[in-house]
């Protein structure tokens, strides 16, 4: 059974940085696509960045595009999202999520997801 763990998360002012980390258990995270998504309240959980398998391809939302930055390190079994820049909307609960796939799958193809950890962001 493969487990998802997420950490990292915490109260940060505007403008400021959080470097979120996801470990996973289980032998074959390196053949999966990584994501993460966060759910603000009252809000559907939403996309935010997605990473293939072997690091070449990555997407994100446009709401983060050239302030998040997701990467991996398979020897670690460690899914990364860098965020920087961070404004009141980022706030949300943030999940990392493994898809189904190795290649970069549509936002509704990932099977595995982790507890979630808290970022919020005063102004």
């Amino acid at each position: 059974q493969v487990q998802l763990v997420e950490s990292g998360g915490g109260l940060v002012q505007a403008g400021g940085s959080l470097r979120l980390s996801c470990v996973a258990s289980g032998r074959t995270f390196s053949s999966y696509a990584m994501g993460w998504f966060r759910q603000a309240p009252g809000k559907e959980r939403e996309f935010v960045a997605a990473i293939s398998w072997n690091a070449r391809n990555t997407d994100y939302a446009e709401s983060v595009k050239g302030r998040f930055t997701i990467s991996r390190d398979n020897a670690k079994n460690t899914v990364f999202l860098q965020m920087n820049s961070l404004k009141p909307e980022d706030t949300a609960v943030y999940y990392c999520a493994r898809s189904y796939y190795s290649l970069i799958p549509s936002e509704k193809d990932y099977g595995v997801w982790g507890q979630g950890t808290q970022v919020t962001v005063s102004s």
